[in-house]
Parts: C-alpha cells; structure tokens; sequence
C-alpha cells in the first residue's frame, strides 16, 4: 500500500467538507435545505459521476457516528411538554400518517415485483414492508424550519404538525426496529418485542440513574459544563449500544438518550456543542456517503416508473393518512390540508431508515436511487407545498398584530423624522 492509499481518506473528508458545504450554501440560496446539497455532493464526488472519493470502511464508521450524533441531537431538541399539549391529535395524525404510508409502500413495492430478483438473504414481502417503512418518515427539522420562516410555527395548525411529526418519528423508529430484527429468520415475532419491551424498560431505568447521578454531580460541578457535553455523549453512545445488544437500531438508543436528557437545565448547551460537531463534521459525512453509495444512476424503464409512482404515493398518502387523521380531530379543511402537506417531507430521517435498510439487507441496491429521488423532491416540495396553503391563512389575531405592528412602525418612522428635521434645525 503506497502513501496516498494509506492517507486517502484525509483527502476524502476534505473534499467531502468543502463540497458539501459550498453545495449546501447554493441551495440555502435557492430557499431550499442544506441537506439537497450535501446529498448532491456526495452523487457527485461518487461512482455515479465523477467517482473521485470511494466509499470507505473508514468513511462508512464515521457516517454511522454522524447517524447517532444526529438522532441524539434530534432527542435533546424535543419539546417534550410540545407533545403531551397536542396530545390525542397529535397521535392520531401521527398514527394514520404511519400506516397508510406503509401500506401504500408496501402496495407499490408488491405490485411492482420489487425485490423478486434479488439475491438478499430476507424475503421479497419483508423488502415490501420495508420500502412502507421508509415512507412513514417525517421530517421535523426541514418542516419547522419551514413554518419558522413563514410564521405559522406557533398556530393551531403548526402546533399539530410539531407533535404530530416528532409522534411520527419515534413510530418510524419502532417499525425500523421491528423490520430490522425480522430480516433475521431465525428470531420470532414475539421475540422480537419482547426484546423492544425489555430494551424501552431498560432505557427508562437508565434515565432516572441518570438523572439522579447527574442531577448530584451537576451540583458539585457549576464551573465547567465542557464535562456535562462529554458525559451526555458518553450515556449516548452506550444506549446506541445498549440498543444493538437487545436487537435494537443503534439510531433508536441515541434517540431515547436524547429525549432523557432534553429536560436537562443545561440542555441548551448541551445541543449547541452537539449541533456544531454534527454540522461542521459528522452529519455531512453522513449525507455524502448516502450519495457515495449510489453507484449508478442509469436506471432502467422499470425503475423509473417506479421513481415516478414512488413519488406520487409518498405525496398521496401522507395527505390522505394526515390530513383525514386532522379531519377525525375536528380540524377545518384548511387547517387539515396545512398539516398534511408539513406532514409531507421525508429529509433526513428517510435517508437514515433507507440506509440502515440497505446495510441488512433489506433493499436491493437498486431501488437506493429512486428512494434518494423521492427524498429529495418531497424536501424540496413540501416548503413550496406550505407557502402556498398557508398563503392568506393569518388568523385574526395574527392581521390585528400585523395592523397593531404597522401602526407602531409609521409612528417610529414619524418619530425619527422629526427627530432629523429638529438636528437640522440645530
């Protein structure tokens, strides 16, 4: 092994950082989320155009850290008093926007003959479901970062797809577990939620230690909260490991560590510390080598019909399941439309279940590209999607503060004015 072999992968990362980076400021420029672009810098940089980085053992490790890094983060910022207001609603729509996902996915998948040719150790039917799971995602953060540029995060409608997003997120994770422990024959169902049972007790006892033992060291030590960020990772990764011990996705045990951890006073900082880390190395990392691992775009007449259909169920049934699960808890048909279309992006969450998936076994390499495709246009969709039905949607108390912030601006102008004519003046 020559010297360039052995160092390669430093070259890798850098070339990973700068492009994902300028990639992601393109798309921000474009109102669309970072994630585009790093997705398009890893097609980019891999075999399916300039095949220039490789997707390495060593960047494949480094991609699972930033997996866990990323659903930690994501449990820190749960709101968790978000969740018990939105409550029964919340769940309902979190509950329809699941299953008629999956079985929509798993429709298509079936009809198509997906997964019949594959040489994969699990069966065609368990690939079906899988490609359902994949489409019960939701993602939180391109949605809420959507409703916070227009306003409407702190409405009726914005609270319901707030809760009923995160509600959909831990489902989407319980299925991934589930899906991901039957690819193993030789363990039953009832096994297997046994096993999710045992490893969601566990993980409650091992919050309250927590809790207790930091809530104690956390009084004797004010001054440095450097510690406190260390010792939240340290109870991060060994849940991730917990999790895989009890069969368990190791994206599941990060998750629940940050949910323990997220009514922490110290929470806050504890999250920019974990935000910085994930921005500025592991999340791109883990984004680039979902595009490294598609090796080829030539997609037959097969599968592009199916990219196509794929991308028609994924927008369909997330507004049949959401909005008619909105309906069911007395939303208006405007409100129930606003929550079905925020219900629509898949973003990150979608590519972590899709490339958990394929690491198992559990969907055939070709099928990657169109799942990436969808991902891609619902992230992209979905803000054009809430711009256009929250267009003119202001509640009246939102037109009274806007005409009460009016009133206030013109009279500050007039103010300041005069203020400009009298210094003339002197």
């Amino acid at each position: 092994m020559d010297a360039f072999e052995e160092y390669s992968y430093i070259l890798f990362i850098a070339l990973i950082l700068l492009s994902t980076k300028i990639l992601g400021l393109v798309t921000k420029k474009m109102k669309l989320p970072q994630v585009v672009g790093a997705l398009c810098a890893g097609v980019i940089l891999g075999p399916a155009v300039l095949n220039i980085v490789k997707d390495t053992e060593f960047i494949s490790e480094l991609s699972e850290l930033g997996v866990i890094v990323l659903m930690f983060t994501a449990g820190l910022t749960t709101d968790i008093k978000e969740l018990k207001k939105t409550g029964k609603a919340s769940f309902v729509i979190a509950l329809l926007g699941v299953i008629v996902p999956l079985l929509g996915g798993f429709g298509l998948a079936a009809a198509m003959g997906i997964g019949k040719g594959d040489d994969l150790n699990c069966s065609p039917m368990l690939q079906h479901v899988f490609i359902g799971v994949i489409l019960t995602a939701t993602s939180v953060s391109i949605t809420v970062e959507t409703l916070k540029e227009l306003g409407k995060l702190s409405t009726r409608a914005g609270n319901a797809i707030l809760g009923a997003a995160i509600i959909d997120d831990i489902l989407g994770i319980i299925a991934l577990t589930l899906i991901t422990s039957l690819a193993d024959t030789s363990v039953h169902v009832i096994t297997v939620l046994l096993k999710i049972a045992a490893f969601f007790a566990l993980a409650i006892g091992c919050a309250a230690a927590y809790h207790i033992v930091f809530t104690k060291w956390r009084k004797r030590d004010k001054r440095d909260l450097r510690r406190h960020v260390i010792i939240s990772f340290v109870f991060c990764l060994l849940m991730a490991f917990l999790a895989e011990l009890f069969g368990v996705a190791d994206i599941t045990g990060a998750f629940v560590a940050g949910l323990a951890i997220s009514s922490e006073k110290d929470v806050k900082y504890i999250s920019n510390r974990f935000e910085t880390l994930s921005y500025m190395f592991l999340s791109p990392v883990f984004f680039a080598s979902i595009g490294l691992s598609m090796s080829n775009l030539n997609m037959n007449s097969k599968m592009v019909l199916f990219t196509v259909l794929l991308l028609a169920v994924a927008i369909l049934t997330k507004i049949i399941g959401c909005g008619f699960g909105a309906k069911l808890c007395k939303y208006s048909n405007k409100e129930s439309m606003q929550i079905a279309m925020g219900m629509i992006s898949r973003g990150e969450v979608a590519l972590i279940v899709a490339a958990k998936g394929q690491k198992l076994g559990l969907m055939g390499d070709e099928v990657f590209a169109p799942i990436i495709i969808m991902v891609v246009a619902t992230t992209i969709l979905t803000p054009v999607f809430l711009k256009f039905v929250f267009k003119s949607s202001a509640p009246e108390a939102e037109v009274k503060d806007d005409l009460l912030r009016s009133v206030e601006e013109r009279y500050q102008y007039e103010q300041d004015l005069q203020e400009l004519s009298r210094s003339g003046k002197k």
